[in-house]
């Protein structure tokens, strides 16, 4: 069997990425904030999925909500009268429990609200 190649594309800055295996069981962070935070003035989504591709976690996906409230109830929505501008950002991130737990002191420095949960998750499968 020959071992997978590197997913990379021609536009890509970074060192050519190696795939690993991850274990049956990881955790799964997920990081609640709004769409208009930001960190060294950038969307605070994409510099966490950024710091966590420089860290080799597993994976990072950013999910975009139509609607959510948080801790001050004031209600976020997309809807056609009117446009949010800082609508609901969901960060999920999976890997190693270890790797997850390091990662929280980087969150740490760059969010100022929000929300962070950690669960165990159980790895079905995690290939290319």
């Amino acid at each position: 069997m020959v071992p997978p190649t590197p997913n990379t594309s021609p536009g890509d800055s970074s060192a050519a990425a190696k795939t690993r295996d991850l274990p049956q069981e990881c955790s799964l962070l997920r990081i609640f904030l709004g769409e208009a935070d930001e960190y060294m003035h950038r969307p605070l989504y994409r510099a966490i999925v950024l710091r966590a591709r420089e860290l080799h976690l597993a994976g990072a996906t950013v999910l975009r909500g139509p609607m959510g409230f948080g801790r001050s109830s004031h209600l976020h929505n997309a809807n056609i009268l009117r446009l949010s501008l800082d609508l609901p950002i969901v960060v999920e991130i999976v890997d190693e429990t270890q790797k997850i737990t390091a990662f929280l002191p980087e969150l740490d420095k760059m969010m100022r609200g929000g929300l962070i949960t950690l669960e165990r998750a159980q790895v079905f499968r995690y290939r290319h």
